[in-house]
């Protein structure tokens, strides 16, 4: 058996069924078949060029292609119903799992300037690649190839949804671009930033404030301590005054009630 569906079964299986809680295994998405075409529009006017296709789709999945034809006529590109256009390879169970294999592993690496596959199903769990040389692949070296077919890989699976067959393919080790998961935490990050600068600017409109009030405080104190001494040096005015006025009220007294002189 191939190592990748020992490892479906040892890994992707248990994982896949852990993290959605599914109560029956026949829940649990996985490879369904995977579909690879060519097209050849250039074998209308070259039926040499087919043969080539043929020859090279066959090394490159390991079985034998079928050719395709035209359904219609279109005069504009000088195509008549029946005449070939395109080979297709449909694999399945064990040649399924190792063309996913070296697909994943080997062939997408090749590419110039790789920086992963975009992230977007199909809506129902399955998807597709295109690729523009089919001479990435190591059954068909680059000196030896006679002329450049471009190639459609789909890849259908037994998911129900994209979420489904989004962690099917993550867990089989196909190579998603991370922008869309950047982008979303670069928002929160923002998010977290902005919420944190919005909380310093109103810690100082606080402190500011508080800032203030102290400062009121202390204005109001100082006035206060401004008006004690003064308060004072008014009481003390007044009770010399009353004591001045006791004295002289005493003094009176006495004077009037001393006996005059001659009686």
């Amino acid at each position: 058996m191939p190592r990748l569906n020992d490892y479906y079964k040892e890994t992707v299986f248990p994982s896949l069924k852990e993290k959605f809680g599914y109560k029956n295994i026949h829940q649990i998405p996985g490879l369904e078949k995977i579909v690879v075409s060519m097209g050849v529009g250039s074998a209308v006017e070259t039926k040499s060029r087919m043969d080539v296709a043929v020859k090279d789709l066959g090394k490159i999945t390991g079985q034998k292609p079928a050719i395709k034809v035209a359904r219609k006529s279109v005069a504009n590109f000088r195509l008549r119903a029946g005449s070939p256009v395109g080979c297709m390879v449909t694999l399945r169970n064990e040649r399924m799992y190792e063309f996913f294999d070296r697909l994943v592993s080997v062939v997408l690496p090749r590419i110039r300037d790789f920086r992963g596959l975009p992230s977007k199903l199909d809506g129902n769990g399955n998807y597709s690649i295109g690729l523009r040389d089919h001479s990435i692949f190591p059954e068909v070296p680059a000196p030896e190839v006679k002329q450049i077919f471009s190639m459609q890989v789909v890849i259908s699976t037994t998911a129900k949804n994209d979420e489904e067959g989004m962690a099917l393919f993550t867990e089989m080790g196909m190579p998603f671009r991370r922008d869309k998961t950047d982008e979303k935490e670069k928002q929160a990050e923002e998010k977290v930033k902005a919420e944190k600068a919005a909380a310093e600017e109103v810690a100082k409109e606080e402190t500011k404030e508080e800032k203030a009030e102290e400062k009121k405080e202390d204005e109001s104190a100082k006035r206060k301590e401004e008006k004690e001494p003064e308060e004072k040096v008014e009481e003390n005015v007044d009770i010399k005054a009353e004591t001045n006025d006791t004295a002289d009220s005493s003094e009176s007294e006495n004077n009037s009630d001393s006996p005059q002189d001659g009686e």
